[in-house]
């Protein structure tokens, strides 16, 4: 199967791994240094927990014309670089597109992308479970329990979901479908915006963050209310479990996230500051079509966000 991985991170590089090893055609959309890296030594991973090291050849292109064709291309991108894409996805041939990232705008983004396509195309959207971070000479250190990937449409059904399937098929990754991955995606953006701006806000020492106790309870109180602004907007908290536990126990909650920001490889995650603040600014927009007191979100984004105009 010929696929396409829009995006060379830690995550579409990680995704590409996977798809080789599957025994797929697999291209790299990748530019400048990082193109030069994948041409010259290949796709190198460094498995984390699983100690170790594994190196893939793949196809390397730096641009994606209309009429390239692939039979699925996955666009592995931080959320602020979505927009940037949409065009040259809606211009390209290919039919079974997948968005693989955060994303507060799905709707938006399949519609442009039908919008400007002169045929029919299958967006889905996804979120790939696994972490690292790209060291200077390209190797990418992968933190992961497991390859798996979160699916789902905004239109119900997943049509391509036999290519899906073949494409993973030889490899072990999962592939988990969600019947409201608009819901997923929105209440995974609640967690991810709290505890990166309590990361942000310590230059990413996590060592040092933990031993700010108001910061971390903050957090915890800010993800609450990222939680009730997307139930007041009749979205459903997807799992449910982790809005009932971080309101039920929050005591065990904070103490769960200071032990998790000691261990070791916390600091092997990497992180854009960038993404955190157009998430930040998507549910700014969320906030105006209801009226509800975010106190703690909105002191949480102030100061991040303070920090963020600085530099």
């Amino acid at each position: 199967m010929r696929i396409l991985v829009y995006g060379a991170g830690v995550l579409g590089s990680y995704l590409a791994h996977v798809l080789v090893r599957g025994g797929n055609e697999v291209t790299v959309l990748a530019r400048g240094k990082r193109a030069v890296q994948l041409k010259t030594n290949g796709l190198v991973i460094r498995h984390y927990f699983q100690r170790r090291n594994t190196v893939d050849e793949v196809n390397v292109i730096q641009e994606l014309t209309a009429d390239d064709l692939y039979d699925l291309i996955f666009v592995v991108m931080k959320y602020n670089d979505f927009p940037s894409v949409l065009s040259i996805l809606a211009e390209n041939q290919s039919s079974n597109i997948v968005l693989v990232g955060n994303n507060a705008d799905a709707l938006g983004m399949q519609i442009e992308i039908q919008e400007k396509s002169k045929a029919k195309k299958n967006v889905i959207f996804g979120f790939q479970i696994s972490a690292g971070i790209r060291e200077e000479n390209g190797r990418i250190i992968c933190i992961r329990g497991g390859g798996q990937m979160i699916l789902g449409s905004l239109d119900g059904e997943i049509t391509i979901k036999p290519i899906l399937e073949s494409a993973f098929k030889k490899v072990k990754y999962k592939l988990a479908y969600h019947e409201d991955i608009d819901a997923w995606l929105k209440s995974h953006i609640v967690t991810i915006v709290a505890l990166n701006s309590v990361s942000y806000l310590y230059d990413g020492d996590l060592k040092k963050a933990t031993k700010d106790k108001k910061l971390f309870k903050q957090a915890i109180s800010a993800m609450d209310e990222g939680f009730q602004l997307l139930e007041k907007l009749n979205y459903t908290i997807t799992p449910a479990s982790q809005v009932n536990f971080i309101r039920k126990h929050r005591w065990i909650t904070y103490l769960g996230l200071i032990i998790v920001h000691k261990l070791s490889f916390m600091k092997l995650i990497d992180g854009s500051f960038s993404e955190i603040a157009a998430l930040f600014d998507s549910f700014k927009k969320l906030k105006k079509h209801i009226t509800i007191a975010t106190p703690h979100w909105d002191e949480l984004e102030k100061r991040t966000m303070s920090k963020f105009a600085s530099r």
